[in-house]
């Protein structure tokens, strides 16, 4: 054994520098692709929540002008004991279609990341299977 160069065989069998850094570079295309999906599910969210917000007050507004120029105070009773049920009831539709948006846009970036993260396994897995190659024809 000589000891001529110990450093030789350091970087023999390592990895394809270029495969690496496109494996790389795919996996932060995915990570990019995944946060455009979290933040395009936030601005949905966001969007529809100021809609359900706009809903509310207008709702409100009307049923507070509605109690005030009308009736005796038992129709108005009954107008709000409607009014808070109506309000609860598309108060709990709405959170429903919200938290199913935010689902949904969550699973759509796992989905990316996930997809991604096999295929990088899979690369692995093929970088590895070639880099032993070599080494078995030699022996």
């Amino acid at each position: 054994m000589t000891y001529t160069n110990p450093f030789a065989d350091l970087f023999k069998n390592s990895f394809d520098m270029n495969q690496l850094f496109s494996t790389q570079r795919r996996n932060i295309e995915a990570l990019s692709a995944a946060n455009q999906a979290v933040v395009e599910g936030a601005q949905a969210i966001s969007r529809r929540q100021a809609e359900v917000i706009r809903g509310h007050v207008e709702d409100t507004l009307k049923a507070s002008k509605d109690l005030l120029t009308s009736g005796t105070p038992e129709t108005n009773m009954t107008k709000q004991a409607d009014f808070a049920k109506s309000i609860f009831e598309t108060t709990l539709s709405n959170l429903r279609e919200i938290t199913e948006m935010a689902t949904k846009s969550g699973f759509e970036a796992f989905d990316v990341l996930n997809k991604r993260a096999a295929e990088t396994l899979e690369e692995i897995s093929k970088a590895g299977a070639t880099q032993a190659a070599p080494k078995k024809k030699s022996a």
